[in-house]
């Protein structure tokens, strides 16, 4: 009941009722209701799973630190990352219900999906910890930033539309490869990059956008704001037009005469985040500059998006964690992009400044796309700039420790 459970989460995301489990199980509802009292108590006994076995993924990697370990120091990370990866495919469903606050009153089911998975991040720390000792990573690398973006990209694994068709293994070895040992065969400096003729047509884009603020009195325009605030922190799917009649003040047929239905309301939202962050990458594209300095001012442009419109980023998130991968996406189009960046990719690789090892230009693509979109939470820690500093030493540069 509990897999039958998890595979329709994670297929029709959080919406799926009890009646569709039934179904699936080829039993009455009723009947589920000998096993768990409520849907809540079926997603509660998901997550708590899903947590049950990272921290085994963790305790078995804190094993092979207090032993010999003959393995080089890629390997030892690469390994741990496949094991994050291989849970976050088999937990899927547990994985959305984690993004989520939810509309519940359920007081388990909220604490176990605040729940960080804090023990694998450690032992992710301390596996960086000793490639650092060994040598392998450079010294002035900041490990903590590192494993949680590592353990946050292997998470992301989980979700089909960066997975697509390959497998946990292979997907998790490629982003470990891109984020330790960088994409450029040529790492450049700081100062190319930022005067690189891409970055600056990115930087142009960022500064035309202007913030989700709406103009006094203006009910439609303060009924989206709420909109937004509500499907980023809830879930489009888990909020309703209840939900945000009640965040606005207003009557819920008020919020149907201003709106219309609360699709039209996501298209108008996610329509303009989409057309912001495509204008950025069309500028860059077009841009004059080296494959690296694109990829580079690209990553500007995502940075900048996140914080700027982070409500859109997590409606979008939603989105990627809850649809098939083919699905066409309101506010991102993700199949265009894919398009874009294998032929930046490919055109690196003939100029001889990117360097990618990815099995198909499908999975690198995926893989590339989804490093540039760089963790929400470190985002709002470091800031736009020291956080576009990282994504260079990692993602173009590299951490390990180069000769001479």
């Amino acid at each position: 009941m509990l897999q039958t459970a998890a595979t329709l989460i994670a297929g029709s995301g959080l919406r799926t009722s009890l009646q569709e489990i039934a179904d699936a199980c080829g039993i009455l509802p009723g009947s589920l209701y000998h096993h768990f009292t409520s849907k809540e108590a079926i997603l509660v006994e998901l997550l708590r799973r899903y947590h049950e076995d990272m921290d085994r993924v963790a305790a078995q990697a804190q094993e092979r630190l207090n032993g010999p370990d003959n393995r080089a120091a890629f390997d030892r990370i690469a390994d741990l990352g496949s094991a994050i990866a291989r849970c976050a495919v088999a937990h899927r469903a547990a994985l959305q219900m984690s993004f989520y606050e939810g509309p519940s009153a359920h007081p388990d089911l909220i604490a176990m999906t605040r729940q960080q998975p804090t023990a694998v991040l450690q032992a992710m720390l301390e596996t960086l910890r000793a490639a650092k000792w060994s040598g392998y990573l450079s010294p002035d690398v900041d490990l903590p930033v590192l494993a949680d973006r590592i353990c946050q990209s292997m998470l992301q694994v989980g979700l089909d539309v960066i997975r697509h068709n390959a497998s946990a293994d292979r997907v998790a070895v490629l982003l470990c490869r891109i984020l330790l040992e960088g994409l450029a065969t040529r790492p450049p400096t700081d100062a190319e990059l930022d005067g690189s003729v891409a970055f600056r047509a990115a930087d142009e884009v960022v500064r035309t956008w202007t913030d989700n603020s709406e103009e006094a009195g203006d009910k439609a325009a303060h009924v989206r704001a709420v909109a937004r605030a509500e499907f980023g922190r809830r879930g489009y799917e888990s909020t309703t037009v209840r939900d945000i009649a009640s965040a606005a003040g207003f009557g819920t047929g008020t919020v149907y005469r201003l709106i219309g239905s609360k699709e039209e309301l996501l298209a108008t939202i996610m329509r303009s985040f989409g057309e912001k962050v495509a204008l950025g990458w069309t500028s860059v594209l077009r841009s004059e500059g080296s494959s690296i300095e694109k990829l580079d001012a690209l990553s500007w442009i995502n940075t900048n998006a996140l914080d700027r419109f982070g409500d859109e980023f997590r409606i979008q998130l939603a989105w990627m964690r809850q649809s098939p991968p083919d699905t066409p996406n309101p506010g991102w189009l993700f199949t265009t992009r894919i398009r874009q960046m294998k032929a930046l990719l490919a055109e690196g690789v003939r100029a001889g400044e990117i360097r990618i090892d990815g099995p198909s230009k499908e999975m690198s693509a995926r893989c590339v796309i989804a490093l540039g979109w760089f963790p929400e939470n470190i985002v709002r820690e470091l800031g736009t700039r020291a956080s576009q500093v990282h994504i260079r030493d990692t993602m173009l540069r590299g951490v390990v420790q180069r000769p001479g």
